[in-house]
């Protein structure tokens, strides 16, 4: 079938682009493991038209969450507003199967010491912010035994009186157990802040939104610096950290299979070799893309790549390339398996 472009200005512009997408999702949800994710770039012309797909396709009951993706700095002048996000739609094939992992982060510095060890100064057990008053949680105001035998209160910064973020019986032990730090205001009364005595490694759990190292021009420099090239031959590639953390997030395991219907220019097929590489993992990938022909007057074009698979094609090459050399000090860094096979769908 010749290679189409679905225009806005088409009167069935919506429905080729579902007729598009339907079979697809289809697919994908009869090939997804029962553990399973599937991630789904959009912008705002279809997101409505896509969530209710994605319902009927891999049922509501199996909707984990939309992403928003800050996509673009400044964005360029619209009629109303610049547009500088768009979303990734996050589906299940069970729910009940999968679990999410987080990015782990280096523990709390602990750099003070009392008579029972290390320990780092935590947050104020007064509580701040919405819901701090005293008679917003009345339960919540009762005194402790201050550093001199004194009554201390929850009292606010304004001085208005407060309330405490934990319990009476669990804030008395940490108060008799030497847990935490009164701090004294001008005014006599007491900020009082727990004591962090963990510094163990700590995993952040990702958020909705992804912003900065997700941005499209992080992608563009990683395709100029893998082909040596003052301008990119690819538009609007997205950051191999966006797949590598999607990846990490979804808790892929050593030995799976990361599909992408719509490669481009192949950016999961380098993330899925970098995540092997960090990690020694076993992960294969499976790219599929139409081979719409690059414009003559394009950077592609002129580079000798004639459609975007070629693109791709080159870019896993140089990427395993790069990854090996970047990790060659690694153990067993040269059993990476950075190669691929390329079949081409036959006329039917």
């Amino acid at each position: 079938k010749a290679i189409s472009t679905n225009t806005e200005t088409s009167g069935r512009y919506h429905t080729d682009w579902l007729n598009m997408m339907y079979p697809r999702l289809r697919l994908a949800r009869n090939l997804l493991s029962d553990d399973g994710v599937i991630f789904i770039s959009i912008d705002d012309n279809e997101v409505d038209n896509l969530k209710k797909l994605c319902d009927e396709v891999f049922g509501s009951n199996n909707f984990i969450a939309m992403l928003t993706r800050e996509a673009i700095k400044g964005g360029s002048v619209s009629k109303f507003l610049r547009i500088v996000h768009d979303y990734i739609l996050v589906y299940s094939k069970n729910i009940l199967n999968v679990t999410f992992g987080g990015v782990e982060t280096e523990g709390i510095k602990l750099d003070r010491v009392d008579e029972k060890g290390r320990y780092a100064k935590g947050r104020e057990l007064n509580k701040w912010g919405a819901g701090s008053r005293r008679e917003d949680a009345p339960g919540m105001w009762f005194p402790i035994p201050g550093p001199n035998g004194e009554d201390v209160y929850p009292i606010r910064n304004d001085g208005s009186e407060g309330r405490w973020r934990i319990g009476k019986e669990k804030m008395l032990k940490m108060v008799n157990e030497g847990d935490v730090i009164f701090e004294k205001r001008a005014d006599g009364t007491y900020i009082v802040y727990e004591k962090i005595r963990d510094d163990s490694p700590k995993i952040k759990q990702f958020t909705t939104l992804f912003k900065d190292q997700y941005i499209n021009a992080k992608g563009t420099e990683e395709i100029k610096r893998l082909f040596n090239s003052e301008r990119a031959v690819f538009d609007y590639s997205k950051p191999v950290n966006l797949i590598l953390d999607l990846m990490i997030m979804s808790n892929v395991k050593d030995d799976d299979i990361i599909l992408d219907f719509f490669s481009g220019s192949a950016t999961t097929a380098h993330a899925v070799m970098q995540l092997n590489a960090e990690d020694g993992g076993n992960r294969k990938f499976i790219m599929v893309q139409l081979p719409e022909p690059t414009d003559e007057k394009s950077e592609a074009y002129k580079a000798g790549y004639k459609n975007i698979c070629e693109i791709g094609k080159e870019r896993i090459r140089r990427a395993g390339e790069k990854i090996k050399e970047e990790n060659k000090d690694k153990e067993n860094i040269e059993n990476l398996d950075v190669g691929f096979k390329v079949l081409k769908l036959d006329t039917s």
